[in-house]
């Protein structure tokens, strides 16, 4: 058992300070060592008997980088297809979807920004282009409230939807927790989304409002509007999300979703500011509707200048 510490406080798989192990088995480690290739997730996985659940706290980042993107994106729809699926298949596709893009939960040290964003842009365009055609692929309250300002979605079913979407949120946030140590998952709240340091209240919530503008006048110029729509739209939402999470990151916390605020919410218990996240991306969804019915959208969708 002292050898399983020490080993594991040595801070790099490849390092020649590990001297307090008998000289035998010292010498063995460093023959077994030298055939690794060292990359930037070679922290993360030591010799095999450093193995254990010590070890976790390094592939939190990495676990969550997968796990709450899982969750979000199957519970999210949008609209009725053509080819008559059964509202419970697509409310199913809604839930599952929303819990699969909800789980970039915190950022690796020294990985910046980069990584989160592109894991979420990439796990809801790859949604969108899967699950689009059964649902709608929204997987996001605003985009559901947009959707339906805009004429693209029937009244009836914005409540459904939302409960959906919530829920995945709510299961992409305990998919989290079951890969991690409780006392990590709580230390970071969740994966929750915060007003950043040196950022006010005022700040995160126009932050959220500009970024979520973007997003959805994406998801209706995209795949709504029929004198736009392009089968490109999944890659378009998918860039826009991760624009905006590179640019809000360092003010709210780059949330942009009502329900990606809520799933860690609830299971953290960490509730400060919660109505930041819903504030801003549900305004941005009636400004991006408004825009939409005035002057973006084709004849038969525009209020005026018909």
């Amino acid at each position: 058992m002292s050898n399983f510490s020490t080993l594991y406080s040595c801070h790099s798989p490849i390092s020649s300070n590990c001297s307090s192990f008998p000289e035998e088995e010292s010498q063995t480690s460093t023959v077994k060592h030298k055939k690794l290739v060292e990359t930037p997730f070679s922290h993360c996985f030591a010799d095999s008997r450093s193995w254990g659940r010590s070890s976790m706290p390094d592939l939190f980042p990495y676990l969550y980088l997968w796990a709450v993107p899982l969750g979000v994106g199957i519970i999210s729809g949008a609209r009725r297809p053509k080819d008559g699926s059964s509202h419970q298949r697509i409310f199913i596709g809604d839930r599952n979807g929303e819990s699969a893009c909800l789980s970039v939960i915190t950022n690796p040290e020294g990985a910046g920004p980069m990584g989160p964003a592109l894991a979420h842009g990439f796990s809801l365009g790859i949604m969108v282009a899967v699950l689009g055609k059964i649902s709608g692929g929204h997987f996001n309250p605003a985009v559901t409230l947009a959707a339906l300002a805009a004429g693209g979605l029937s009244p009836l079913l914005l409540l459904p939807y939302w409960l959906c979407q919530l829920s995945g949120g709510m299961l992409g946030a305990l998919l989290a927790k079951s890969m991690v140590p409780e006392a990590i998952f709580f230390n970071r709240t969740g994966g929750g989304c915060m007003v950043q340091d040196g950022s006010t209240v005022g700040m995160a919530v126009c932050a959220e409002l500009t970024l979520s503008f973007l997003l959805l006048i994406a998801v209706l110029m995209g795949s709504l509007a029929e004198h736009s729509k392009t089968p490109l739209a999944p890659f378009c939402i998918g860039f826009a999300l991760a624009t905006g999470i590179l640019v809000s990151g360092s003010i709210s916390g780059s949330c942009l979703n009502p329900a990606r605020a809520f799933g860690p919410a609830l299971i953290s218990t960490h509730w400060d500011n919660h109505w930041v996240y819903w504030i801003g991306p549900l305004t941005s969804a009636v400004l991006a509707s408004v825009l939409y019915r005035i002057v973006l959208a084709g004849r038969s969708r525009r209020l005026f200048l018909k």
